[in-house]
C-alpha cells in the first residue's frame, strides 16, 4: 500500500474504530470480543483499502465488516453462546446512572438470535435505514423488517425490560416502502 493510502487508512480507522467497537459490543455483549471484532474488521478493510472508492460507502463497508466478523465469531465452536443462570459482569466499568438499565438491555439483546440482534443494533443504535441495514447484512428489506419486528416483539415481552426503557414500536409492514 502506498504511503498516502496508509495515511488515509489510519485517519479513517481512527475516526470509525470507536463506532465499530460499540456496534460489535451491542451484538456480542463482551468488550473483549468487540475489540477483537473491530480489529479483524479493520484488518479486512486494510486489505481491501486500495480497491475501495473513497466516499460515503467506506463507513458502510466498515460497518458491514464488523457485523460479518461478529456473526462469524458466533459460528466458531469455542465462541458459541451457552445459556447461563447468571450473566457475567461487564468487563468495563460504567459510571453512568443507568447501569442497571444498560445491563437489562444488554441481557435482553443477548437473548435474540444473531440476525435479529444485528437488525436491531443497526437500525436503532447505528441509526441505519431499512435499506442500509439490508445492504450491510446482504439481505432483503423484507427480511430486515420481519427480523426487526420479531426482535422488538421479543424485547417488548422481556420481563427484564418491563418499565425500564422505551422501546420503539414494532415497525409497520410498509415502513421504508416508497408507496
Amino acid at each position: 500500500m502506498r504511503e498516502v493510502d496508509q495515511g488515509e487508512f489510519a485517519e479513517f480507522a481512527g475516526a470509525v474504530a470507536r463506532e465499530l467497537r460499540g456496534t460489535a459490543f451491542l451484538m456480542c455483549g463482551d468488550w473483549h470480543r468487540a475489540e477483537d471484532a473491530t480489529q479483524e474488521a479493520l484488518m479486512r478493510l486494510y486489505v481491501a483499502w486500495p480497491r475501495l472508492e473513497r466516499g460515503t460507502g467506506l463507513r458502510r463497508y466498515a460497518r458491514k465488516a464488523v457485523v460479518s466478523v461478529v456473526l462469524d465469531q458466533g459460528k466458531r465452536p469455542w465462541r458459541r453462546e451457552r445459556a447461563v443462570d447468571v450473566l457475567p459482569t461487564v468487563s468495563e466499568p460504567d459510571a453512568s446512572s443507568g447501569v442497571e438499565d444498560r445491563r437489562a438491555v444488554l441481557a435482553a439483546l443477548a437473548t435474540l438470535p444473531a440476525r435479529q440482534r444485528a437488525c436491531v443494533v443497526l437500525r436503532y443504535y447505528a441509526d441505519l435505514s431499512v435499506e442500509e441495514t439490508a445492504a450491510v447484512l446482504e439481505i432483503t428489506t423484507g427480511t430486515v423488517k420481519s427480523q426487526t419486528s420479531r426482535a422488538l416483539a421479543s424485547l417488548h415481552s422481556s420481563p427484564s425490560l418491563a418499565g425500564l426503557v422505551d422501546l420503539p414500536d414494532r415497525p409497520s409492514v410498509t415502513e421504508g416502502d416508497p408507496s
